[in-house]
């Protein structure tokens, strides 16, 4: 029930209409940053799945997006963990237009959501 009040206080901050239908991709597309070096990287994470993105491991719940645009905001569901710590540094849905609304707090690396996979695979 939390859960899905959370989705309606995020789709209302993002400037998508409460009533809007959303659909759930089978993955998402991430990007990190190592902000030492500059270095990103791209990850494509399916839903349940978790990767280690640099010094983090990062794993996707769910990926939504408004059914009429595909290509509209994203949010992804993230938690994320230093690698091999138990402590989770990020837990909640990100959303890919306003990553800054509910970031991910660390003092070397960044994630952040750049869209849902599509099931037509775009």
């Amino acid at each position: 029930m939390k859960r899905y009040a959370l989705i309606a206080a995020i789709l209302a901050a993002s400037g998508v209409a409460a009533q809007q239908k959303v659909q759930s991709g089978p993955g998402a597309m991430l990007r990190g940053l190592d902000k030492v070096n500059g270095q990103t990287v791209d990850v494509e994470l399916q839903n349940g799945q978790s990767k280690t993105v640099f010094g983090l491991d990062v794993a996707l719940g769910d990926c939504r997006y408004p059914a009429d645009n595909p290509t509209g905001d994203a949010f992804a569901y993230l938690t994320i963990w230093e690698q091999g710590g138990t402590d989770q540094l990020f837990d909640g849905w990100m959303i890919a237009t306003s990553p800054a609304l509910n970031a991910l707090d660390h003092s070397r690396y960044d994630v952040w959501v750049i869209r849902c996979i599509t099931p037509s695979g775009d």
